[in-house]
């Protein structure tokens, strides 16, 4: 299989992982959503979480695998096996001892910081004190993460991509139950949401570890923490850390900036960036986590001819998935937001609010997933410095933004900001990889984004036109509005389909290629 056909196929099985484990979370979602709803309570939550989930994507997810998967694939191509493993071992001891400071410095300075992340929760002593709670004991799922991200990684480089995917739906199924069982026996039911999250975070980590040994691989401690992978690892994590959480760093801005809203204006915000996360978590990074190992192994070998050809493959394909799932979720964002979440004690203005956040923040789908593809080809040549420099002014243009837009917008005007900031970062991105890479089949990646915009246009104005009405307006009727909301997507599936087979889109004949060599083999 050549080099396209195993990002495709990496990507494939990623997606699919990713894909149960997001309809688990918008089923836990759906679950908190009806015994919280859009309350003072739920800000709590989901303001106390925020800290612990930006540090995983600092420490964990994203920039750990940006750092850690070329410098292993460097030791496993030049020293074999045994400096692999060896390089696992003391990288697992680094962060039992480094992560594990931080989340002691975090379960004692809790008071701190949510007098930073939630200024505005400073006039009301219990909603304070409750979020204070809640951030203590979700702390520690910082460190059960780290070492999950750390197995990931190194299942990764072994073309193992299918476990390491769905093991976070491992933690969405433990919140699950947390929130279900709990709920009714504890005086604040709350805090069983906070143990779930703590719980799952090991159980992610621990679903894992059978692969993990399977394929050669043992945990056990190494101080050598001079080693030279260890420190050139370090020196890629720093500013990864910063390029690769820029989006993380905003949403923690848009909460700081929304605390100052009307209530439920955080948890607006939280829903629908949980919803455009669906199509950026299945196709955008699951894309950036396929295409890294192969784009490692290229600039390893100085081989740039095919890194070029690959990540404009990889970018491609992306918008072609990405593109019509950002117009889908723009022309049926109410319909969804009404199926998924109005019931309980979310009610319609609820909905209202969250599919307003839900259209800003989908206007970014495209650039937040191409940054994700462009930074980690910068990461695959071991270049953490250029997009770290880039989300540095990300970072800037969506404060700014953020200010200037909340005014007349409030929380959609914050979302907005977010979007704004997300494509500014793209195209300084796309700029500097030009130069790194002197092409980038600029001509070949645009044709391909018109064809797929211009069908996705069409595919969108169809859903928006078929799922109007009173019907939207109301809780209830699950089922009819669940057989009209699948069947409308199918039929738009269709039109996009048709549209980009007419076009002659390269990026659909691809895909009907492989669908009918699998068909053949069978």
């Amino acid at each position: 299989m050549d080099a396209k056909g195993k990002i495709a196929k990496a990507a494939g099985l990623m997606s699919a992982a990713t894909f149960i484990s997001r309809i688990l979370g918008f089923v836990r979602d759906m679950i908190f959503a009806f015994y919280f709803g859009a309350t003072g309570t739920s800000d709590t939550f989901f303001q106390a979480f925020k800290i612990p989930n930006l540090l995983r994507e600092l420490l964990a997810e994203g920039s750990m695998s940006s750092a850690f998967i070329p410098v292993l694939t460097e030791y496993r191509e030049r020293g074999g096996e045994y400096e692999a493993r060896r390089l696992v071992k003391i990288t697992f001891t680094f962060i039992l001892a480094i992560v594990g400071l931080i989340c002691l410095f975090g379960i004692a300075f809790s008071p701190a910081i949510v007098t930073v992340i939630a200024p505005g929760f400073l006039g009301s002593p219990e909603k304070f004190s409750l979020t204070v709670l809640l951030t203590r004991i979700m702390f520690p799922f910082l460190l059960f993460v780290s070492l999950a991200a750390l197995v990931m990684g190194a299942l990764n480089t072994k073309r193992v991509f299918f476990v390491p995917a769905l093991a976070p739906a491992m933690l969405n199924i433990t919140l699950i139950m947390s929130i279900v069982w709990f709920e009714s026996r504890t005086r604040q039911p709350i805090i069983a949401a906070a143990i779930g999250v703590l719980v799952g975070g090991l159980v992610q980590f621990a679903f894992q570890l059978p692969s993990f040994f399977k394929n050669g691989y043992s945990l056990g401690i190494d101080v050598a923490l001079r080693h030279p992978g260890l420190r050139k690892m370090f020196s890629l994590l720093v500013p990864a850390t910063l390029a690769l959480s820029v989006g993380q760093i905003n949403i923690i801005v848009s909460s700081i900036l929304a605390s100052f809203l009307p209530q439920g204006s955080i948890t607006y915000l939280f829903y629908s960036m949980r919803l455009i996360q669906f199509p950026i978590g299945i196709f955008g990074v699951a894309m950036g986590m396929a295409v890294l190992p192969t784009l490692s192994e290229h600039a390893v070998r100085g081989d740039f001819e095919h890194l070029r050809e690959d990540f404009s493959f990889a970018l491609r394909l992306l918008f072609f998935i990405a593109v019509p799932s950002m117009a889908g979720l723009i022309a049926l964002r109410e319909p969804i937001v009404n199926l998924l979440f109005q019931r309980g004690q979310f009610d319609h203005i609820a909905t209202q609010g969250t599919a307003q956040a839900l259209l800003f923040y989908a206007i970014g789908i495209w650039s937040i997933v191409g940054v994700r593809v462009m930074t980690t080809t910068f990461y695959a040549m071991q270049n953490t410095k250029t997009p770290v420099r880039i989300a540095m002014i990300g970072l800037a243009s969506n404060l700014l933004l953020s200010l200037i837009l909340m005014v007349p917008l409030r929380h959609s005007g914050l979302a907005l900001a977010n979007s704004l900031a997300s494509a500014i970062n793209f195209f300084l991105l796309s700029f500097f990889l030009r130069k790194k890479l002197l092409r980038i089949d600029a001509r070949k990646i645009m044709r391909s984004f018109f064809q797929v915009a211009l069908s996705s246009l069409f595919m969108g104005l169809t859903g928006w036109m078929l799922l109007r009405g009173e019907l939207w307006t109301h809780g209830g009727a699950t089922a009819l509005k669940s057989t009209y909301l699948c069947g409308t997507m199918i039929l738009c599936l269709i039109i996009y389909i048709l549209s980009t087979s007419f076009m002659k889109n390269e990026e659909m004949r691809y895909i009907r290629g492989m669908i009918m060599k699998k068909i053949g083999k069978g």
